[in-house]
């Protein structure tokens, strides 16, 4: 890899974490080192084919930035390299930060999501109502791209000049448009709709959009290089040069800057890697419980109710807006609360893309595994997505890898209570619905298999023994589940075991 180990230091420096020692057994594990090698060679050598001015790139693993790096031009006109800390455009990713914006404010109660736009926004009633038979447009229609709204706000900003609307010309133009489908029909992926949720935080919040997002999602997080809106003043310097799609002659004309404006909420913001693996590690602290680590630059207990430790919002709802509310007749195209989600060599993901005048990005999260892949170039005409994916294809079997030898290694060593597995071994009885459960000793702990099965690995319950007689399940993320509760008989050994309140007895006898 050509940036070196003492580089790699520095961007975990610059992360504001102190990598756990479990995430640090992952990035000096050699299967990881090896996969990140070869993104590094691919990356810079399929930039430089593909002739994509400038490219970076980052790899996250729960709280650690495994990789990131930069390659090409930030600015080809003057020579300023791509990096890790190069800031662009990343368009339609700032949907999440939005989608983000309203679950906080549905969670302390002053937005549902079953509520009409209108009663937020007076002004929306200027929208013609073309189904007045069907479901209203709701808000939670708006983040599901599922409410019939037209796509754009109905100026031509997607071609040069870019003339994106303000926020009143947004507005004033609603009342010459009309839904193009019944509500909760089709799919149809909206600006217009993301762009009036930024709109409705604001009108409940009684905050300038930008304010609110800076305030309750950004600095809390700590992402002080990204901007709800282009930061225009950084064009050309700390932001990268947007290029266009190459024409027939592989050249590619430098792009003008934009702002979007009215659409900000949808695709207005600009950011780094490095935040946005901040923003990736936030969603791992969350889902799997590690809220003692928080990056720097939080600003602790806000005292709203979306935590401390620069959190903002509960395990629960995060995990609402991952889960599918869309799903197409055809279940191939699926969609949260704002986070596009999709299924790929059996994983699920979530995440989104963006592309905007110059700039094609991509964010790519697996939540159970902990890895997220960020893409981000300067340039149209870009399969930022195929990279992400690629990246996961490359990584992620390593850290898996990675992983189970640190989880062997910790069985080993840790130091937990003492038990004797024999005491627990033999079969129970699952009458009257199912056969028998086994118990044996599997991997430190307890195994608990059920009988019959042609696929006993798949059937096997791994038992974490707690306290005294005391076991949890294991989940495949590591994360322990129910109690299992085991009762000691007269002959000293597991008469019964107790789980979700009911019990299975010993077969007598059984070894």
């Amino acid at each position: 890899m050509r940036r070196s180990a003492l580089a790699l230091v520095a961007i975990i420096a610059a992360f504001g974490l102190a990598a756990p020692l479990f995430a640090q057994d992952v990035s000096a594990h050699p299967r990881v080192t090896e996969a990140l090698a070869v993104i590094d060679r691919w990356i810079e050598g399929q930039r430089a084919y593909d002739a994509i001015p400038g490219v970076s790139a980052a790899v996250v693993y729960d709280q650690d930035v495994l990789w990131a790096d930069g390659y090409g031009m930030a600015n080809r006109a003057v020579g300023i390299p791509a990096t890790p800390e190069t800031v662009y455009s990343v368009c339609s990713i700032s949907k999440l930060f939005t989608s983000i914006g309203v679950m906080q404010l549905r969670d302390a109660g002053h937005v549902r999501l079953d509520d009409r736009v209108g009663e937020h926004l007076d002004w929306f009633a200027d929208l013609a109502d073309t189904y007045p038979d069907a479901p209203p447009v709701t808000v939670q229609g708006i983040l599901t791209h599922s409410a019939g709204l037209p796509r754009e706000s109905d100026f031509p900003y997607w071609r040069a000049p870019f003339p994106f609307p303000t926020r009143e010309q947004m507005m004033d133009r609603l009342s010459e448009q009309e839904e193009l489908y019944p509500a909760f029909e089709r799919h149809q992926y909206s600006n217009l709709g993301l762009s009036l949720a930024g709109e409705i935080i604001s009108a409940t919040t009684g905050v300038d959009y930008h304010d609110y997002m800076r305030g309750h999602v950004l600095d809390p997080l700590g992402m002080s290089s990204t901007y709800s809106e282009i930061p225009a003043d950084e064009h050309g310097k700390k932001m990268a040069i947007g290029y266009s799609a190459p024409g027939r002659d592989g050249s590619r004309a430098e792009v003008a800057l934009f702002a979007a404006r009215g659409i900000a909420p949808a695709a207005g913001y600009a950011s780094t890697v490095l935040d946005l693996a901040r923003f990736a590690s936030w969603q791992f602290r969350t889902l799997h419980g590690d809220a003692g680590s928080s990056p720097a630059g939080g600003n602790g207990d806000r005292g709203d109710g979306h935590g401390s430790g620069g959190e903002i919002l509960a395990k629960n709802t995060l995990a609402e807006m991952h889960r599918v509310h869309w799903l197409n007749p055809d279940w191939e195209l699926k969609w949260g609360l704002g986070f596009a989600t999709w299924r790929a060599d059996d994983r699920t993901y979530v995440g989104h893309g963006g592309g905007c005048p110059g700039f094609i990005t991509h964010f790519s999260v697996e939540p159970d595994g902990k890895i997220a892949t960020v893409f981000l170039s300067n340039a149209n005409g870009t399969a930022s997505s195929t990279f992400t994916r690629r990246m996961h294809e490359i990584v992620g079997p390593a850290i898996r890898a990675a992983v189970a030898d640190a989880e062997k290694a910790s069985r080993e060593t840790e130091d937990n209570p003492a038990f004797e597995g024999t005491l627990y071994t033999g079969t129970y009885d699952g009458a009257p619905w199912g056969g028998e459960t086994v118990v044996v000793e599997w991997e430190g702990g307890l195994g608990a298999m059920s009988l019959p099965t042609m696929n006993p690995m798949a059937s096997m319950a791994r038992l974490k023994h707690v306290d005294g007689h005391t076991f949890r399940r294991v989940q495949a993320d590591g994360e322990l589940a129910e109690e299992w509760r085991f009762e000691i008989g007269e002959d000293g050994r597991a008469s019964r075991y107790w789980v979700h309140s009911n019990f299975s007895p010993r077969v007598t006898g059984s070894q």
